[in-house]
């Protein structure tokens, strides 16, 4: 079995050692376990620190099953094999997008307030979340940045699963990941400690840096 991360900080700190290379990147991290990671990658590498609010969007008779994803300031995006296998399309969901959409804006206004995310456009940007899973958010995370136009666009995690972190290197320049375990079923199986974030342990992480 692969080596556990004691908690997303050490996480954080082992892939800034694989990111030194960055040059004053913006750093977008996915609320909240992200942000955890995050954290002590820009304490390694510098640059600055944000978050790009995702959510997912879940099939109606079972919301933990994600047929799909949103971020802000990009347009849902969905799994669209899934959906046909349900007997569903984008449009069967759209009350839960809708839903998912207000609960974005909520989530936005706690971290950043009324200010915008700073601008993409030409910059080296890193995308950081805790871990990959089915890779929904951060799909679309990463097309709601390419759409701003970055310089150079990476996604950094500790840990995945091997097919989904190969489908996002068709969304990022790089992919940075540490461990892709044959076994991998969950991404909280690879932490000894994985404590669920709060938007109160948000705000205070960001805080830090």
């Amino acid at each position: 079995m692969d080596l556990l991360f004691a908690d997303r900080a050490q996480a954080g700190e082992m892939l800034a050692e694989r990111l030194r290379g960055a040059r004053n990147p913006l750093v977008l991290a996915l609320p909240r376990g992200g942000v955890a990671v995050a954290v002590p990658i820009v304490r390694g590498i510098g640059g600055r620190l944000d978050v790009l609010v995702t959510r997912k969007i879940g099939y109606p008779p079972t919301p933990e099953l994600g047929v799909g994803a949103i971020a802000e300031g990009g347009e849902p995006v969905f799994d669209l094999l899934l959906l046909r296998r349900l007997g569903m399309t984008p449009a069967s969901v759209a009350e839960v997008v809708a839903e998912e959409r207000r609960e974005l804006a909520r989530r936005v206004k706690v971290y950043r307030g009324d200010r915008p995310l700073p601008d993409i456009a030409g910059r080296e940007v890193i995308v950081v979340d805790d871990g990959l899973a089915t890779g929904a958010t951060a799909r679309a995370a990463l097309r709601a940045v390419r759409v701003a136009r970055p310089g150079r666009l990476t996604l950094a995690v500790p840990v995945g699963a091997r097919d989904t972190v190969e489908a996002m290197r068709e969304e990022a320049d790089e992919v940075v990941v540490l461990r892709m375990p044959a076994d991998f079923r969950a991404v909280g199986q690879w932490y000894e400690h994985f404590d669920q974030l709060s938007d109160a342990d948000v705000l205070e992480l960001l805080a830090e840096v």
